[in-house]
């Protein structure tokens, strides 16, 4: 039996205005749950404004008179194979009206891109156990469990020696380079929890729209004159972290062994220290199929929260 809304409750579909309203929402929310906010303004602007993300048909804003509630997206990447659910709510029956509507637009969009079935994908604080509750009341399954890493900068590292053979190629200017470092990523992450292979042109736009990227982030490495890795990074938590964010590490797998993962996380690490910053993050599942984990832990980083990620495999007929 679907949801039913309370009387004080009432729903529209947000925009681009809403952001600060929406933010405050979230801010509040996840900070009554791991005690920060753990988002800024320009991410729920940047949220918004996402392209591929319809506003109007796949997002939902949950109101107690003029005071949002509740928000939900659902958003395809690719082929729609997974579809991510966004989901805050501080009011139980808002949370389990905005799934009533969440769940079948996902559907939806799994249907329309020709899938019998999808996986439709959530995440949730370690520490958030009401969001945890509602997920596993709907049927998802945690999937995986992501910790975020960070290591601080209490002095000043020195740049790693390149590895031999490698070439360092700093900054994605040019359309041809950026099609090599999304080709790279495209294999490196084949068949990893969560990744769909985006094209070209959509992986681009996304890039482009967000406020916390520039292009000179991107570092491609050459192996004999081949690309084998790159390093994406972003500024998503300088302004309340003062941290550089790595979004992207990827090598791959004909050119592991090498250290060229140690080497790109010893020379941005070398790069945030010298840029002032306070400290790296970056995010790893604990799943992964190469010794991420591993890697990060050797090079001195911490896991400072873990996220889980929570997975319903929905039928779309």
């Amino acid at each position: 039996m679907s949801a039913v809304l309370p009387e004080q409750l009432s729903f529209r579909r947000p925009t681009a205005g809403d952001a600060e309203e929406i933010f405050a929402l979230v801010a509040a929310r996840n900070t009554a749950v791991v005690g920060f906010a753990d988002y800024t303004l320009d991410d729920m602007i940047d949220e918004l404004a996402e392209p591929g993300l319809e506003l109007g048909t796949d997002a939902w804003l949950v109101l107690e008179g003029n005071q949002p509630v509740g928000y939900a997206t659902v958003f395809g990447k690719g082929d729609h194979r997974a579809v991510d659910l966004e989901l805050v709510s501080t009011d139980r029956a808002a949370a389990d009206w905005l799934l009533d509507q969440a769940l079948p637009r996902a559907a939806d969009l799994g249907r329309a891109h020709g899938h019998r079935e999808i996986s439709v994908d959530a995440g949730a604080y370690r520490t958030d156990e009401a969001q945890r509750a509602l997920l596993a009341a709907r049927g998802f399954l945690p999937g995986t469990t992501f910790h975020r890493m960070r290591i601080d900068h209490t002095a000043s590292p020195q740049a790693p020696e390149i590895p031999p053979g490698i070439t360092v190629r700093r900054g994605a200017l040019d359309d041809a380079t950026r099609r090599v470092a999304h080709a790279v990523l495209n294999a490196a992450f084949d068949g990893q929890f969560g990744f769909v292979p985006r094209p070209y042109d959509e992986w681009a736009a996304a890039h482009e729209s967000r406020s916390t990227f520039d292009w000179s982030q991107l570092t491609l490495l050459e192996l004999d004159g081949e690309p084998v890795a790159f390093r994406e990074c972003t500024d998503e938590f300088v302004p309340d972290e003062n941290c550089s964010y790595i979004g992207r590490l990827a090598v791959l797998p004909a050119a592991r062994g090498r250290g060229l993962a140690k080497f790109l996380l010893r020379d941005a690490f070398a790069q945030d220290a010298a840029a002032g910053r306070t400290g790296t993050i970056l995010h790893v599942d604990t799943n992964n199929p190469t010794p991420a984990l591993g890697l990060y832990l050797s090079v001195g980083m911490r896991a400072v929260l873990a996220i889980d990620a929570w997975r319903l495999v929905l039928k779309t007929t």
